[in-house]
């Protein structure tokens, strides 16, 4: 019998935080000899920070790396480690799993599949490995092992799969188990998305049956550098059966999930499979050979299975997580928001307070003061939501007292600093000095977007002032819904450095919102107050007697427009495929209607790309983005579907 105590560790890393990322690295590996961990897999690009972006393309940056992976090295004595970092080979950049042995670097293993779609660039940087090329590379004098080589540690053979690799039709698995891998390791940076823990889940579990071996996957948590989230959800399996899964959306610098696996099981379902293959000859001189006795004293540990968790709990916690990291990482005092009483700022702020309320649980009081080192916390935690969130509810004469108060209450039960004042004078000072300027009386008949876009931007100039002055981090407020359609102000409700509530719809801000005003349960605490948010239909209160002016009524209603951005946006379909997909999914409206809501989508659409393209960053959430520098390019210039609206019109006459 051989059996190994493995553990897959996730860390929270920065880009190009060499000291800080070293640190995380070393406590995780000192966590897991505390443990009596034998074999540990560390996630991808972990020395460096995934997001380096171009950075990834200086030379000294992959010669930084090497040098803070060969300090690593020597804190592995007594087991077996990969970790992920770039290294420079033969006049290309390569994302590889370095493999450490007993305090010495043994060799790499390079990424065959890059991902380089959605917010994936690795392409830009990287060059994949060819399947079958086993080479060498030169590193202070030694040679090692370099590209698709197995290692043979003490008689157990380990293979990888590194990220992206696993999610591919072509995966290395099925030769890694032709070539008699005993345990697979897949370092990863996996961004979340809705629901993609399931399918995570799919691949390791289904994999270690498939291939009938062992598979240890990790992954990064937090925001490491600025707009992509990572959950962690790390996951250890053999035979198709899981054994333990790490948690999610951790506030802490690493997290370890292990237990024990028993290889001498998965060689026994290889031999019992009909299906089984061995590849013999020339690949086993791509097998590394290392003297490492294992421990043969690894006992069983407690299996360790993660919650499930349902949209609403993984948009709270993925976003609350951004937020947290964001303001240690950017070294803010704290955020700012223009609450207008309305159903995005409302679900800013509550995001806010549930960032603070979800790491004081985690982590304690001590531990967030010692994550937030740079700020100067009050005394007692009841403080700390006002310290380190100011909304400001900014009227005009077309405010209603509905969102002032809801605004109030909102950031009563937030527990936020409430500011209030009244921006009239200032609206009316620019509408007197551009008007005498033009020569022009202003009127709603002839001036309406004009005389609406100048009351959001007079907003924009005091919040930011509160910014400043507080050395806060204002949060944009737009969903992505209005961006879609460019309903939305530039320089107005479009102000800050932050969007979090810019990649998810409207559609599903509301119901998110019910949800948290009445919610029951132990994580997260329901805010009663936004009672007073979801009674009201959504409005910017812009023109006069605005409580009759509905963001629905100026568009449509958000379930059609988010079904028509979805169709045309994410799935690629033009206006006629779009309406006749509309009218099987909405039955009871008009066609008429439809067609009417699918001309103006594609108009607004077309003519507001420049719009998308001035946004704050915003989280990534879901694979239905529409940041143009993450996930949906469209031209800011184009002819707009001129030709097709013009054929869908004409059929209605």
């Amino acid at each position: 019998m051989k059996r190994i105590h493995a553990a897959a560790g996730m860390v929270n890393q920065t880009p190009l935080d060499w000291a800080g990322n070293s640190e995380r690295l070393r406590s995780a590996i000192a966590e897991a000899r505390a443990r009596g961990v034998q074999l540990l897999c560390l996630p991808e690009l972990a020395v460096t920070g995934y997001g380096c972006e171009d950075a990834f393309l200086s030379p000294g940056v992959a010669a930084r790396a090497m040098d803070e992976l060969l300090d690593l090295a020597h804190e592995t004595e007594g087991m077996v480690a990969a970790v992920g970092l770039p290294v420079f080979h033969r006049g290309a950049l390569f994302n590889c799993a370095a493999v450490l042995c007993d305090g010495e670097l043994v060799g790499f293993v390079a990424k065959q599949n890059l991902a380089g779609d959605g917010l994936h660039y690795e392409p830009r940087w990287f060059k994949a490995w060819p399947n079958d090329v086993a080479d060498e590379i030169e590193v202070e004098g030694g040679r090692y092992p370099f590209g698709d080589w197995l290692f043979d540690v003490g008689g157990v053979r380990l293979g990888f799969e590194i990220g992206e690799d696993a999610w591919v039709a072509d995966r290395p698995g099925p030769d890694l188990a032709r070539r008699g891998v005993d345990i697979i390791l897949n370092p990863s940076g996996s961004h979340f998305a809705f629901g993609k823990q399931e399918v995570r889940e799919r691949f390791v579990v289904e994999g270690s049956r498939a291939f009938a071996c062992s598979y240890v996957y990790t992954n990064l948590i937090g925001n490491d550098a600025g707009r992509v989230i990572y959950d962690g959800g790390a996951m250890l399996a053999s035979g198709g059966r899981l054994l333990a899964e790490g948690p999610r959306f951790s506030f802490r610098d690493f997290e370890l999930v292990d237990a024990v696996i028993d290889v001498g099981h998965t060689r026994m379902l290889q031999t019992r499979s009909a299906a089984h293959r061995v590849i013999l000859g020339d690949r086993e001189e791509a097998v590394a050979e290392l003297g490492f006795e294992w421990d043969p004293g690894a006992g069983a540990t407690p299996v360790a299975r993660g919650r499930k968790m349902d949209k609403p709990e993984e948009f709270a916690r993925a976003v609350a997580l951004g937020l947290f990291d964001y303001l240690r990482k950017s070294r803010s005092r704290g955020y700012v928001i223009s609450l207008s009483g309305g159903a995005d700022s409302s679900s800013a702020a509550c995001l806010v307070r549930i960032a603070i309320d979800l790491a004081l649980a985690e982590l304690g009081a001590d531990g967030v003061r010692e994550k937030l080192g740079h700020l100067d916390l009050p005394d007692g935690v009841d403080g700390w939501a006002g310290a380190l969130l100011t909304c400001v509810y900014q009227a005009t004469r077309n405010s209603s007292d509905t969102t002032r108060e809801a605004a109030r209450a909102v950031a009563e039960g937030v527990g936020a600093t409430f500011l209030e004042w009244d921006i009239d004078a200032l609206v009316e000072g620019y509408k007197a000095t551009v008007g005498a300027a033009l020569g022009r009386e202003w009127s709603w008949e002839g001036d309406d977007l004009t005389l609406q876009n100048i009351q959001a931007r007079a907003r924009g100039p005091g919040v930011w002032m509160v910014a400043n002055a507080e050395g806060k981090l204002l949060l944009a407020t737009s969903n992505r819904s209005e961006a879609a359609v460019g309903y939305t102000t530039m320089d107005g409700d479009t102000c800050g450095g932050l969007s979090p509530v810019g990649g998810i719809d409207k559609a599903f801000l509301r119901d998110w919102l019910r949800w948290l005003e009445a919610v029951d349960a132990d994580w997260v605490a329901a805010v009663p107050a936004l009672a007073k948010v979801n009674a009201q239909q959504p409005t910017a209160e812009l023109r006069p007697g605005g409580e009759g002016q509905t963001d629905e009524g100026d568009l449509m209603p958000f379930p059609v427009l988010d079904a028509i951005e979805r169709m045309a946006i994410r799935d690629k379909r033009l206006p006629g495929e779009v309406l006749l997909l509309l009218g099987e999914a909405f039955p009871e409206r008009e066609l008429a209607q439809l067609r009417v809501w699918v001309v103006k989508f594609f108009r607004l659409w077309s003519r507001n790309q420049w719009k998308r393209e001035r946004y704050a960053p915003s989280f990534h959430l879901d694979d239905e983005n529409l940041d143009p520098k993450t996930w949906c390019r469209f031209p800011i210039l184009s002819g707009g579907f001129a030709e097709e609206l013009a054929e869908l019109e004409g059929e209605a006459r």
